[in-house]
């Protein structure tokens, strides 16, 4: 039986599906004896979110999808070549996760960021992608895009601002300055909407003061 999930949780999958269920799969288990090799206050027994380290292969999946997109843009293409190879790599990667997914081989789940999550959302990127290429770079039409421009050529500042404790300061400060209910002009129902769109906004204006000052952070 899993640790750390109750008896009755109704998240467990049955049958050949079940080897993904949290706390008793083979990453879960790698955990139990890697994690305890450490000199610990405690034992490792699971990790209450069901996060695990061997994560870090899918996740790597991910940044290698990001090279492949690179690559093809880098290429001597042709617009509408390019534009059909990342169709293709959308459109393929997006069925082969919905079949793991669905024939319980790999469940698509963001969180602990699966195989199948890295296929699938790597072809909603690249059919996110293909839109961009074709206004922007094929039709010329970039004027509206000056907000995401602004967080895409500084990418890196924008998810250590991101995940760097900024954005909990821009949300503590926002609730002090404005009031704890501030969040509740639509209801309860759109708070997280609400004080997120502020927080964005309060990050963007940080990146927009890099870009005029042309502070770009690469690696």
């Amino acid at each position: 039986r899993a640790v750390g999930v109750p008896p009755n949780w109704p998240y467990n999958m049955d049958g050949f599906a079940a080897h993904w269920n949290k706390n008793t799969n083979a990453a879960w288990a790698f955990d139990t004896w890697f994690l305890n090799l450490f000199p610990r206050e405690k034992v490792f027994l699971y990790n209450g979110g069901g996060y695990a380290t061997l994560s870090f292969i899918p996740t790597l999946g991910t940044m290698i999808l990001g090279l492949v997109a690179g690559n093809i843009l880098r290429a001597d293409l042709e617009p509408l070549k390019r534009i059909r190879l990342f169709l293709q790599w959308g459109v393929g990667l997006m069925l082969v996760a919905l079949f793991f997914h669905f024939t319980g081989i790999n469940p698509i789940v963001k969180r602990i960021w699966t195989p199948a999550w890295t296929l699938f959302s790597g072809g909603v990127c690249f059919l996110f992608l293909t839109a961009f290429y074709w206004i922007i770079d094929v039709a010329k039409k970039d004027r509206w895009s000056f907000f995401l421009k602004v967080i895409g050529v500084n990418s890196i500042a924008a998810y250590v601002i991101a995940d760097g404790g900024i954005r909990t300061f821009f949300d503590r400060s926002l609730h002090i300055h404005l009031g704890q209910g501030f969040d509740q002009l639509f209801g309860s129902a759109y708070a997280t909407l609400v004080s997120g769109s502020l927080v964005l906004l309060l990050e963007w204006l940080v990146l927009h003061w890099m870009y005029k000052q042309k502070i770009f952070i690469k690696i």
